[in-house]
């Protein structure tokens, strides 16, 4: 726990980078979730599925 402290907490430079740094990342996180549930949820009806029938 002291490392962490050390690390990321003690100077609040590091601390606004790590939670810029998290948040970043969850935010792709969501991101990829969200369309791959979409995706999934309406497979077949989307432009890319049936693309091949009207070109």
């Amino acid at each position: 726990m002291k490392v962490v402290y050390n690390a990321l907490f003690k100077r609040t430079s590091t601390y606004v980078l790590a939670i810029m740094g998290s948040v970043f990342f969850f935010e792709r996180g969501m991101n990829v979730l969200a369309d791959t549930a979409f995706d999934s949820y309406n497979k077949g009806k989307l432009w890319k599925d049936i693309k091949g029938k009207y070109e």
